[in-house]
């Protein structure tokens, strides 16, 4: 998504053990975790299958990019209100074939880059433009972060509501990931993420903020019987499901780019290069291809994992395999996936304050090594529309369920006047 290099500097990170790599992989299950369970959860769909399909998907993208990028691929929320619909007024079997559906125009849409280039596609968007959306991306999650912690604003009424319990567990973890990343040596360094999620949850339980009454009637191995119905209809391809679901895909490829140069950035690479942005589409089709046959939602590269990448510094994508394995035995553990589920949002939104204000600074940081002039007109006006609209527009609705994001919005915007506007000005 970036014309430019992304550093000068290639990426380095210490060489880690087996069982380092272990605790470094449930990390990033850790930090993935939330989305990806939240999405069925809001949709309908069944959030063992939303893990099976999370975990598999990834394992595909890594084999279509040849282990080259680093990234987890979870449950896409640009899906959310088509999937909700459809499930509600067709059934699973229109689901699955509506994301079938999506997950054949990513993988069309990758050998049109392939195509034409992704030179040709990386001069839609320079820093002027990527810079910009990166924040965006990082800043359009921060209401989410707080309201996880246990704050919330209600402009009809302009008050403020929070709760006490709440904060102080999300504190516990903003304070301890600080103090982790800051003063620990070591393989502790490595692992703020986790450590700060385990002293946020012993801290949770004095609290009242944890429930374990799931863990208690969670059975130890095997699907529930939502899953195993989910998971044994067949895709019925009704065009009811096909155009609910399937073009939502043309309208969020750019935030695939966003999300690949974002990836790239914090790593020190430029994937659009090496192994290709088409085939980082590839990979996401294919693994939204999978999820709907198996009954869980499209999957998306997530900024979770990326922030994760740019506190802990291991680049290593095996770790990120690990992550996936881990989400496919979870999804068949019950006990073990009530445990995890158990993790007050509080917590979660502790570690996401941090991790979605990093993706946000990645932002800067791609305007700052471009040395970005912004005395001229061009830069400001590009760059402060992309920050406006990307992150006051909510959603905007085409027709029907198929609606565009703030973030395509403003890319968009983004790529239209960097091809407008003159240079001199």
């Amino acid at each position: 998504m970036s014309a430019r290099k992304i550093s000068s500097k290639k990426a380095t990170a210490p060489t880690i053990s087996g069982g380092k790599k272990m605790v470094l992989g449930f990390q990033h299950l850790l930090a993935m975790f939330g989305a990806t369970v939240l999405v069925p959860i809001l949709t309908g769909l069944d959030p063992s299958l939303a893990l099976l399909s999370a975990g598999l998907g990834t394992l595909i993208f890594h084999f279509v990019t040849g282990g080259k990028v680093p990234v987890f691929l979870g449950s896409s929320f640009a899906f959310i209100g088509a999937i909700a619909m459809t499930l509600a007024s067709e059934g699973i079997g229109s689901v699955k074939s509506g994301i079938i559906g999506a997950g054949i125009i990513y993988i069309i849409m990758s050998y049109i880059i392939k195509i034409v280039g992704a030179e040709k596609v990386k001069s839609f968007f320079p820093p002027i433009v990527t810079g910009p959306v990166i924040m965006v991306i990082g800043l359009r999650l921060a209401p989410v972060a707080l309201s996880m912690s246990g704050y919330s604003y209600d402009y009809a009424t302009q008050t403020g509501y929070f709760s006490l319990p709440s904060l102080a567990a999300a504190a516990v973890v903003i304070v301890t990931m600080i103090v982790v990343s800051i003063f620990a040596k070591g393989f502790f360094k490595l692992v703020p993420i986790l450590i700060a999620v385990v002293t946020g949850y012993l801290a949770s339980i004095p609290l009242g903020l944890v429930d374990f009454t799931n863990v208690a009637n969670a059975g130890w191995i095997g699907l529930s019987s939502k899953s195993i119905e989910h998971l044994t209809t067949l895709p019925n391809f009704s065009m009811a499901g096909i155009i609910a679901i399937s073009p939502i895909a043309l309208v969020i490829f750019i935030e695939h780019f966003g999300d690949i140069t974002t990836n790239g950035a914090v790593v020190g690479k430029d994937f659009f290069k090496d192994p290709g942005v088409h085939k980082t589409m590839l990979g996401d089709g294919l693994a939204t291809l999978l999820a709907g046959f198996i009954g869980g939602p499209a999957n998306t590269t997530y900024s979770e994992n990326t922030g994760v990448l740019a506190v802990t510094k291991i680049y290593d994508p095996s770790v990120l395999r690990l992550a996936a394995i881990f989400a496919v035995v979870l999804s068949l553990v019950g006990k073990f996936g009530a445990l995890i589920s158990s993790i007050p949002s509080a917590v979660m939104g502790g570690v996401s304050i941090i991790l979605f204000g990093m993706i946000a600074s990645v932002g800067v940081r791609t305007m700052v090594e471009a040395r970005l002039d912004f005395a001229h007109s061009r830069n400001l006006i590009i760059s402060s529309l992309i920050l406006v609209c990307g992150i006051a527009i909510d959603n905007v609705y085409v027709s029907g369920s198929l609606s565009l994001s703030g973030l395509a919005i403003a890319a968009l915007i983004g790529v239209v006047l960097n091809k407008l506007l003159p240079d001199n000005i």
